[in-house]
């Protein structure tokens, strides 16, 4: 596995860049981003990671190993290849991938070119429990992780059809109402429901 390159750029391409590395020049594929950031002449540095296919040895680069990792990641799911890994990285950053998936939002997901509602919904399904910690913004309580429950609650009450206003209150009212000991998520996701079918 050739986990990173370091060298002078000999050629830049909107899809790959040339890095001389040892005299011996690697063509390593890049999303539009990350080559427009090189520059023929100056010394780079690409986290990659290697595919190998029967008819082919194809080097992928990143501008760094959070998208690496992304990259490798989206592989993992069904369908997912690495031209289309790295079209996800062509239109979201790491994180916003990783948000796009913990909060089920397709419409994110499908903003990327071979992407469907289906294809979307398969993201989210085999990724979510991989993805790990991801921060939380504005849209809900700072400092919750993936893996805590306010956030697994929010995320299965927008899964089953409430806005994510509506999964915030709810979570709220339930995080309020603990007194002691922490129930299982499935309780707690009981409780919500029920505080929001008075609401309905």
């Amino acid at each position: 596995m050739i986990a990173s390159v370091r060298g002078v750029v000999a050629a830049v391409s909107p899809a790959a860049v040339v890095i001389e590395v040892g005299g011996v020049g690697l063509s390593v594929q890049c999303a539009p981003g990350t080559a427009a950031n090189l520059r023929v002449g100056e010394a780079a540095r690409l986290a990659t990671s290697l595919v190998v296919r029967e008819d082919s040895l194809t080097l992928y680069g990143f501008a760094d190993d959070d998208e690496k990792q992304i990259f490798e990641l989206l592989q993992t799911a069904s369908g997912v290849g690495p031209r289309l890994a790295q079209a996800v990285l062509a239109v979201h950053p790491p994180d916003a991938v990783r948000k796009a998936i913990a909060n089920a939002d397709t419409a994110a997901l499908t903003r990327v070119p071979g992407i469907g509602k289906k294809g979307a919904e398969r993201l989210v399904l085999e990724l979510r429990d991989k993805i790990g910690p991801v921060a939380v913004g504005t849209d809900g309580a700072a400092g919750v992780t993936v893996g805590s429950w306010p956030e697994q609650v929010r995320q299965a009450l927008i899964g089953l059809g409430w806005t994510a206003g509506q999964a915030d209150q709810a979570v709220t009212a339930v995080a309020e109402s603990l007194d002691g000991p922490v129930p299982p998520i499935p309780v707690l996701l009981k409780q919500a429901i029920r505080l929001l079918g008075r609401t309905r």
